[in-house]
């Protein structure tokens, strides 16, 4: 688990980025402001930072700069911006940031984003011309090396679940038998994401809204398959 510090003014990102990375077993500081971002990262010390470029009182490019600055970089930034540009990019970069998500922001990208940035630092090799076009546009690392480093997170605690054998009774009413099917089907899933609604929602196809409407109404025991936190 990481501590993780999301910093933009607009109230639904904090929300909904807090929300994917809460259920991905992270810890998360919120932050809608350079003030708060200030104060919550002499805090919490957190192992990644989200930052926001666009902000009310002091950009995110510009609160990067004073961490870069006085020696407080100490941690992998992602910065985030609905209107980013490649001279914006370019920016960043120079003063430290690893990365540069353009919203709105997939959840397939945020969430290998996030797990490249809290892969241990490693050595930056310079792009090559024209690359750093490219890499805005598919917002991935702006680095070869973090792009292709390993991903190494502490592994879970394996939750009781089902397995993959499962046998159903057939003699019942199609409903029933549907219903009991589909349990299984989404208990299965959930104990091979350990437990992670956000995994499962991808893996299966589901919207989470409609996915967490459907585990109550099938009856699925959520707090059964929620990852360790220890």
């Amino acid at each position: 688990m990481a501590t993780i510090l999301v910093v933009d003014d607009e109230l639904g990102i904090r929300a909904l980025l807090s929300e994917i990375l809460t259920d991905e077993g992270h810890s998360i500081e919120l932050a809608e402001n350079a003030v708060q971002a200030r104060m919550a990262r002499e805090k919490s010390r957190p192992d990644l930072v989200l930052l926001d470029i666009w902000m009310p009182d002091v950009d995110g490019i510009t609160l990067l700069k004073e961490w870069s600055a006085t020696g407080q970089l100490t941690m992998p930034v992602i910065m985030m911006s609905g209107h980013g540009t490649i001279d914006t990019a370019v920016e960043a970069t120079r003063h430290g940031a690893m990365a540069f998500l353009e919203k709105p922001i997939t959840l397939q990208k945020l969430l290998r984003a996030v797990e490249q940035g809290l892969v241990k630092p490693v050595a930056r090799p310079p792009l090559a011309p024209g690359a750093l076009s490219s890499l805005l546009r598919s917002e991935i690392p702006l680095s070869a090396a973090d792009a292709t480093a390993p991903v190494v997170l502490p592994l879970p605690a394996v939750p009781v679940g089902p397995r993959p054998e499962q046998s159903f009774v057939l003699d019942r009413p199609l409903r029933e038998a549907r219903d009991a099917f589909e349990k299984s089907y989404f208990e299965f899933h959930l104990f091979q994401e350990n437990g992670s609604m956000t995994r499962v929602a991808e893996k299966t196809g589901l919207e989470r809204t409609h996915l967490y409407r459907k585990l109550k109404q099938l009856g699925v025991d959520l707090t059964r398959n929620k990852r360790s936190t220890v």
